[in-house]
C-alpha cells in the first residue's frame, strides 16, 4: 500500500489566494450568472430577483466550474 507522502508528491500545488484570483473568480460568477439568465426561459419557483432560486444557484455553480478552470489555466500558463 502507498503512503500519502507519494500521492502529495505527485500533485502540484495550485494557485495561493490573491486578489487577482478573486477577480477571475467573480468574472467567471458573474458569466456563470448571465449565462444562466438568458439560456433559461423558466420563470417559476422561489425567486432571487429576476433570477428564481435554481437559476441562480446553478449560475453561480457552473461560474465556479468556469473559474477553477480558468484559475487552473491562467497559472499554468503563468499569466497569474
Amino acid at each position: 500500500m502507498l503512503h500519502s507522502t507519494l500521492f502529495a508528491a505527485a500533485i502540484p500545488m495550485s494557485q495561493a489566494w490573491s486578489p487577482t484570483v478573486a477577480i477571475v473568480m467573480v468574472v467567471c460568477n458573474a458569466l456563470g450568472v448571465a449565462a444562466a439568465a438568458t439560456t433559461s426561459k423558466v420563470k417559476a419557483g422561489p425567486s432571487a430577483g429576476p433570477l428564481t432560486m435554481g437559476q441562480a444557484i446553478g449560475g453561480t455553480c457552473f461560474g465556479h466550474i468556469l473559474g477553477a478552470g480558468a484559475i487552473l489555466g491562467l497559472t499554468g500558463i503563468g499569466v497569474i
